[in-house]
């Protein structure tokens, strides 16, 4: 996944997806979502996974930025629980916001939300996340990208 810093981290199911980080720190996290053909359902909008994996990665994003705004911190953010609610079909490139709603020593409480291009809400959803350190990774796994274009 490629970061607004230039760097990289493997999350190789967000990149199978073509998800991007575009904002990261202060509890919050914002994705970009390109829906390409390949992530549609047979109406060829937004697969429900995909909308769904999106919200599960911002919430967790938010939950670790509540923690920590590096990036790289040692530290995994995993769901416990999940809701989501779908409201519109999802078409063309999407940005999932999450937040952090309260944070507590070892669980955190997030909230996100899928908006299409003209800002029109597509889905919602709340999140339960447990914060688990881990060992700190060696420089070698966050390097720069070439490739980085800054979002708009």
């Amino acid at each position: 996944m490629l970061m607004p810093d230039g760097r990289v981290r493997r999350i190789p199911f967000l990149d199978q997806l073509g998800i991007t980080l575009v904002e990261f720190g202060k509890g919050r996290s914002e994705l970009l979502v390109p829906v390409s053909p390949e992530l549609c359902n047979s109406r060829h909008v937004a697969h429900g996974g995909v909308l769904m994996a999106a919200l599960d990665a911002s919430m967790a994003m938010a939950a670790r930025a509540a923690h920590s705004d590096e990036f790289h911190a040692p530290m995994n953010a995993i769901t416990v629980e999940m809701k989501t609610t779908f409201i519109r079909p999802g078409i063309g490139r999407l940005r999932v916001v999450g937040e952090c709603v309260h944070r507590a020593t070892s669980l955190t409480f997030c909230e996100a939300q899928v908006l299409d291009e003209d800002g029109e809400l597509v889905a919602t959803a709340s999140g339960t996340f447990k914060i688990r350190k881990r060992a700190p990774a060696p420089d070698a796994q966050a390097t720069a990208s070439p490739d980085f274009q800054p979002q708009a």
